[in-house]
């Protein structure tokens, strides 16, 4: 392991200070970086640990929520208000994890969080352009299942392996940014970059640069609202499709509709091709399904994974069925 230095940051400015530290990175609960680094795939020289800062989640005056970056998976998911305005962002961090990586695990770590590809973790017997550029992606001509079927490149086919953020893209929340250069907020939905030919850089993050809070607007609508993830065991498995959705129908006719989808591309997934398709329309499973068909039109299966086109198509039309009340 490579010898690194520790400091904890009481502020983001003294964060921000401390991570301006050449090959520093920001510690939350660890529950991914610490493997990552026990595997050499990241090599930091500083780790600032952040746990220290905002952990507070707060009602905005425009009715929604500000939720800190170190604040445990678990307070969100158990918060009242989050159960009560966004019931699937809650449904998404339960399916997300086990209790115990919940209990430590951070908002902003989740978000930051890297793909779990065999091939990515592999770094002794594997190439992989995430960890080096130029290598090569075996996972394209190897065991792909778990991998990409839209958004992926010919460098890069790995997929997000967050759960809530895939809720947090549906529910059109915002990242509250602090770096050397000041504030910014950006949304959730821009922030995690595609692969194309630099699949080494994930995010818009710039280097130093801290995520502190994430904020989400009011959304009546969300009460609304389900997340769905299918996966090869009950518990403690990546998603192989996820969908996050909200659906508001009034007189049979969908007034508006938000749909996420997780497991299936190298970010969150916002299914705006299907959005656009039912807003206005019946709320009948036959639309859902034509929706589900357009957003996944341009998929690109490999050659273990094309299973995940059908299943993403099957699991958007049940859950936009069941929250329109078509189906128990």
């Amino acid at each position: 392991m490579t010898p690194f230095s520790y400091a904890r940051a009481h502020d983001p400015a003294e964060a921000i200070r401390l991570g301006a530290t050449d090959r520093a990175k920001y510690l939350g609960g660890g529950t991914n970086l610490v493997d990552l680094i026990r595997e050499t795939v990241e090599r930091p020289m500083a780790l600032v640990d952040v746990t220290g800062l905002s952990s507070q989640i707060e009602s905005t005056d425009d009715g929604g929520l500000l939720i800190g970056a170190a604040t445990k998976n678990a307070a969100v998911a158990e918060h009242r208000l989050v159960r009560e305005r966004y019931p699937m962002l809650a449904q998404a961090i339960v399916a997300g994890a086990s209790a115990q990586i919940r209990n430590m695990a951070t908002v902003g770590g989740n978000i930051l969080q890297r793909t779990r590809c065999t091939y990515f973790y592999d770094e002794d017997g594997s190439r992989c352009n995430k960890r080096a550029l130029g290598e090569g992606c075996d996972a394209i001509d190897g065991f792909n299942r778990i991998h990409a079927v839209l958004g992926a490149s010919s460098a890069c086919v790995a997929t997000h392996p967050s759960d809530m953020c895939v809720a947090l893209a549906a529910l059109d929340a915002n990242l509250h940014l602090h770096g050397a250069g000041g504030a910014r907020i950006v949304p959730l939905t821009a922030f995690h970059t595609l692969p194309g030919d630099r699949p080494d850089i994930e995010t818009v993050l710039q280097p130093g640069e801290l995520i502190t809070a994430v904020s989400l607007p009011s959304a009546p609508g969300a009460a609304r609202s389900a997340y769905r993830k299918v996966r090869d065991r009950a518990s403690y498995a990546f998603a192989l499709v996820s969908v996050a959705a909200i659906l508001e129908v009034e007189a049979g006719v969908v007034r508006e509709v938000r749909l996420a989808l997780g497991g299936v591309a190298p970010k969150p997934w916002r299914a705006h091709k299907a959005e656009a398709g039912l807003r206005g329309g019946a709320a009948t499973a036959d639309a859902f399904r034509a929706a589900a068909e357009a957003e996944l039109a341009d998929a690109a299966p490999l050659s273990h994974n094309g299973f995940k086109v059908e299943l993403a198509k099957r699991t958007i039309t049940a859950v936009l069925s069941a929250l329109a009340g078509d189906v128990a």
